[in-house]
């Protein structure tokens, strides 16, 4: 039996880390308004818990400094670090912190840049530093897992996709079942639910923070996509017949709430003939000690996804933040941090 355990999201956090935007490559004319929504993004999360955050240098340290006290950030809960990364998807190179007994502990899996797409070798080593600055033991696993392939409801269940965690750009030498045995081993969970696919635009291959998430221990979000023509629909409803078989580890069936997905959303990169669909979600949102912090897009849907999380979250309050500056870079609020439970 496993000596850790993964908390939900909604448990009480320490504090939450994060990485500026800093990367031209990542974000390219859209860098500078990127930089603006981190900062609106991390002065919400400041009012209610500590925020650590990676930069890559002095310049850029004062640069947030600047943006944060735009956006009226509480700076007494604000602590930078000069911790130079490739990119600013930090829940995937982060440790995850899991709990034992009292004491908290950083498991750090192996990064390597969703399947060797894109230079790496910073945020791995980003990830463990960060673990050591903050002053946590860190416990090595030889499997490459990103906290955004999954999700737990802290009683045991957690929650992921075969087209990632089985994608051979991963774990090529290991089995469904050696991967099972380590998530189990490393993050003390119980039962592994499998979903299928991911979304359109998604290059991490399918992360379910896209998708589905936990929202309490015996109740699941999942997105919806109503348009059968649209190339969402038959994966999202392929994982939607999944969800309602699936039950925790006493044996009942979860709540399951939908989502809709916002109209498609694209943009033109640099080295692109066409505008690209980018894997716009609601479902990507990142939770505080007081807040749900939501994805928007300028969408119809925008209010129906946040009156629908807003009914779900009763104790918290649920915020919009316009973010189709940051999905620019492939990514949402919820890849942006890693939380450090209490």
């Amino acid at each position: 039996m496993s000596i850790y355990r993964l908390p939900a999201e909604w448990e009480k956090h320490t504090g939450t880390i994060t990485t500026y935007p800093q990367a031209y490559e990542t974000f390219f004319d859209r860098l500078e308004q990127a930089q603006e929504t981190f900062s609106k993004f991390v002065s919400t999360v400041s009012l209610s818990e500590k925020v650590f955050i990676n930069v890559d240098n002095r310049q850029k340290e004062e640069e947030l400094l600047k943006k944060l006290k735009k956006y009226d950030a509480n700076r007494k809960n604000v602590k930078i670090f000069i911790n130079q990364t490739d990119d600013a998807w930090c829940r995937d190179y982060c440790p995850i912190f899991v709990k034992e007994n009292s004491k908290t502990v950083a498991v750090k899996f192996r990064f390597n840049a969703w399947g060797g797409k894109y230079p790496f070798q910073k945020d791995e080593k980003a990830g463990r530093k960060i673990a050591e600055l903050l002053g946590f033991y860190t416990k090595d696993v030889d499997m490459v897992l990103e906290g955004g392939s999954i999700d737990t409801n802290g009683k045991g269940c957690l929650i992921t996709t075969e087209s990632c965690l089985l994608n051979p750009n991963r774990n090529p030498d290991m089995s469904r079942e050696d991967i099972e045995k380590n998530l189990r081993k490393y993050l003390g969970v119980q039962k592994i639910l499998w979903l299928k696919e991911g979304i359109v635009g998604d290059d991490t291959d399918g992360h379910v923070d896209d998708i589905t998430r936990f929202v309490a221990e015996d109740t699941i979000v999942t997105a919806i996509e109503k348009d059968k023509n649209d190339p969402n629909y038959a994966p999202l409803m392929e994982n939607f017949e999944r969800l309602k078989n699936f039950t925790d580890i006493k044996g009942n069936p979860f709540k399951i709430i939908t989502l809709p997905m916002p109209e498609p959303v694209f943009y033109r990169y640099p080295d692109s003939d066409e505008p690209e669909r980018l894997p716009a979600s609601y479902a990507n949102f990142y939770i505080t000690n007081k807040h749900v912090i939501v994805p928007l897009f300028n969408s119809k849907q925008d209010e129906i996804a946040l009156d629908i999380l807003q009914k779900v979250f009763k104790d918290r309050k649920v915020v919009g933040i316009y973010a189709y500056d940051i999905l620019v870079g492939l990514g949402g609020f919820h890849c942006l941090t890693m939380q450090v439970p209490e």
